[in-house]
């Protein structure tokens, strides 16, 4: 059960508070271009975990269950303390909201569905989802790194708009398929 890919998404959760603790002091340059390093670690992981797994064979229910786990406590981590230092603020706090609340109602939706011994499939929409969404809180995590770069912060608020609509999309996509399944 605690194969390579399992052991690389549990290094993901534990990587979390680190990450954390490296945000935590807005303005500290060196903690950001340190927590850029972690983040950038943690995406590079979560990408081989799923690898290894297919390609060895090792695809296992901890991994099933721990993998979105992962991914959905350093998103909302991240979005978190950024919200927090003031890295995200004003009208784009909607943005990160409207990405939070789609995880924890999605989540909701598929241990509903789960119970039902319904699956739901990840969509490639939701996939590219994902990708702006990663891309838009690595952005803003270096943006912090270097704060005379205009650049990473644009490129962090672009794609974090990005990834609210396309979590709207996605998420009514998955609610469509969850209400065929109600009472």
């Amino acid at each position: 059960m605690l194969n390579l890919p399992n052991l690389l998404t549990l290094s993901r959760i534990f990587a979390v508070p680190i990450l954390v603790a490296l945000l935590w002091w807005p303005g500290w340059q060196a903690g950001y271009a340190m927590a850029f390093g972690v983040y950038c670690l943690m995406g590079i992981t979560d990408y081989f975990d799923g690898y290894l797994a297919r390609a060895q064979g090792a695809v296992s229910r901890l991994g099933i269950f721990l993998d979105p786990i992962a991914d959905k406590i350093m998103v909302a981590a991240v979005i978190l303390v950024l919200t927090a230092q003031g890295d995200i603020e004003g009208w784009h706090v909607i943005a990160a909201l409207v990405i939070l609340l789609r995880e924890i109602a999605v989540s909701g939706l598929r241990e509903f569905l789960a119970g039902l011994r319904v699956s739901v499939p990840v969509s490639q929409l939701a996939k590219w989802k994902t990708t702006l969404q990663l891309v838009s809180l690595g952005a803003l995590i270096l943006a912090g790194a270097t704060p005379h770069w205009p650049l990473p912060q644009q490129v962090g608020l672009t794609a974090l708009w990005g990834a609210a609509v396309l979590t709207l999309v996605t998420a009514w996509d998955y609610m469509r398929v969850g209400l065929k399944h109600m009472d």
